[in-house]
């Protein structure tokens, strides 16, 4: 499966510092140093629906440690994964009277370009679950050889009490796996099965449903093998950084990491996770239906880096809370960011290059690289600023600094 089309990324005249960065299996901020590149997989969408201020929120943040890495002079290995077959994109395609497939391929498109338009630097491999089923397969026979997989009816299922950290990423007890398994996908209440836990790996064929061959029978993957998978092979056992939205630490975090636990290889050294983005009080979500849709902000002629803006508001690893008010504050201070550039000569640039670089580097702190760029900003523009200042080619260096680090396009 394609990507969409990488935007143009400055090469700064400086290197940014060593990436640290929150840890959820540790509860610490750590240091993301290895030897070689670094690699990170984010986990993709479902295809059934456009492209909300949640997803945007999760892509943008991580996109800020993409270019973190790039910045501090390092090859990346980037994927992602699109989940097109699962249970909601069949039951909206079934609702709305449209082939699952074409479905699944026009969301991924408007996805890839809201993607392009928010400058999201794109995965090397970006792998959709149909396409990936051999690699699902394949691994699901590593979990048979180590006795880790039972069948329910015809269902196969995931033993979690092969594995022995089973538990230890999301650090919850029993009890708050166990409200959350049914709320997010899991079925805990079905007989037959070992454990309660247990994750659904391969999914028999049911009437009207898509499937494909296996030495399981004709069925499809379950949810958390399929990024398992598609990890493993892309990016290799050990790889850098897991990363998602905090709604995916339990189940699907934990169950990815305990499937490759349970095949005897490392998942991710560091998980981490962004926070939800409400409307109208409450989390978006689109069984609620309170969505602020980034194509439908784009189609309104609103610069979506104005939109970028608004999401670098905020940390990462914060929940907070989508308003009108505040994409109009950021299409003003978008405007007034190209003002002060465009002069050419402003206050000097080179602490808010220490600043931004440094910021972003500690736990992508967006929000202080913001106001670096605003100070620098309110310096170049106040009264009597320009008099005082002798940087004549602060403009472009922040102009540079703004888009390589920050994606923002002035």
């Amino acid at each position: 499966m394609r990507a969409w089309s990488a935007p143009e990324v400055p090469e700064l005249s400086v290197k940014g510092p060593e990436v640290r960065l929150y840890d959820h299996q540790r509860d610490a901020v750590v240091s993301t140093q290895g030897q070689g590149r670094r690699s990170l997989y984010v986990c993709g969408i479902t295809p059934y629906d456009a492209t909300h201020m949640g997803h945007a929120n999760t892509y943008v943040a991580f996109d800020l440690l993409h270019r973190a890495w790039l910045n501090a002079g390092y090859e990346v290995g980037y994927t992602q994964n699109v989940t097109d077959v699962d249970d909601p994109l069949l039951e909206r395609a079934d609702k709305v009277g449209i082939e699952w497939e074409a479905l699944a391929e026009r969301e991924t498109e408007l996805f890839r370009q809201d993607m392009e338009a928010l400058r999201v630097v794109p995965p090397q491999n970006y792998i959709g679950a149909v396409e990936s089923i051999p690699l699902v397969i394949s691994l699901i026979g590593e979990l048979e050889e180590a006795g880790a997989i039972y069948k329910v009816d015809e269902d196969v299922y995931a033993s979690v009490a092969v594995d022995d950290a089973f538990g230890e990423e999301s650090r919850m007890s029993r009890e708050e796996m166990l409200a959350l398994f049914g709320e997010r996908g899991g079925d805990p209440e079905r007989a037959g099965k070992k454990d309660p836990l247990d994750p659904l790996l391969w999914r028999a064929e049911r009437p009207g449903e898509p499937s494909w061959p296996s030495p399981y029978g004709p069925g499809r993957p379950g949810w958390h093998i399929e990024c398992t998978a598609i990890a493993l092979e892309h990016l290799g056992a050990g790889f850098t950084v897991q990363a998602g939205g905090s709604d995916l630490v339990f189940p699907h975090h934990e169950m990815s990491g305990s499937h490759a636990r349970s095949a005897g290889q490392r998942f991710a050294e560091i998980y981490t996770h962004g926070g939800m983005v409400a409307y109208d009080g409450h989390k978006m979500s689109k069984s609620r239906g309170n969505l602020v849709f980034v194509s439908a902000l784009r189609n309104s002629e609103i610069d979506p880096m104005a939109i970028r803006l608004v999401l670098l508001g905020h940390h990462y690893r914060d929940d907070w809370e989508w308003t009108d008010a505040k994409l109009f504050d950021a299409v003003d201070k978008i405007a007034e960011w190209r003002k002060a550039v465009a002069l050419g000569r402003g206050a000097p640039a080179a602490p808010v290059v220490e600043t931004v670089l440094g910021a972003l580097a500690d736990n992508l702190d967006a929000p202080r690289a913001v106001q670096a760029v605003d100070a620098w900003v309110a310096a170049t523009l106040g009264e009597g600023g320009l008099a005082e200042t002798s940087d004549a080619l602060a403009g472009e260096t922040i102009s540079k600094l703004v888009d390589a680090a920050l994606g923002i396009k002035l």
